[in-house]
């Protein structure tokens, strides 16, 4: 078993540590491909430098968010109840570009909090 260490926004770093988000979504770069079921991954929140110790539970590959949009429950991947019916995969074009996800593939790393 492996550890990881990857950067958080504030509002995905608090659902993290609360439960409330149990799936962190992310390019299936070269970093990414390193994880397995069983690592831990610490989480640094990038304004306070808090951190927070997941263990991996699953790993949920796709070729793009498109795929693991329909796929996924997105209520477990960040959104909140309200924001369900505008939920969109071109949400994540914020983060990676469509040829970013073409090149690599996407991930939703399932997490439980230690």
């Amino acid at each position: 078993m492996a550890a990881h260490e990857m950067r958080l926004n504030p509002a995905p770093f608090r659902m993290i540590k609360s439960g409330e988000k149990t799936v962190e979504l992310r390019l299936y770069d070269e970093k990414r491909r390193r994880i397995a079921v069983g690592d831990t991954i610490t989480f640094t929140e990038t304004e306070t430098g808090e951190t927070l110790r997941v263990t991996v539970t699953a790993l949920h590959v796709f070729a793009s968010f498109d795929e693991l949009y329909r796929a996924l429950p997105l209520i477990q991947c960040g959104y909140t109840q309200a924001e369900l019916p505008a939920a969109s995969p071109d949400d994540m074009l914020a983060y990676y570009s469509k040829e970013q996800q073409q090149r690599f593939g996407v991930v939703g790393i399932a997490v439980a909090v230690v």
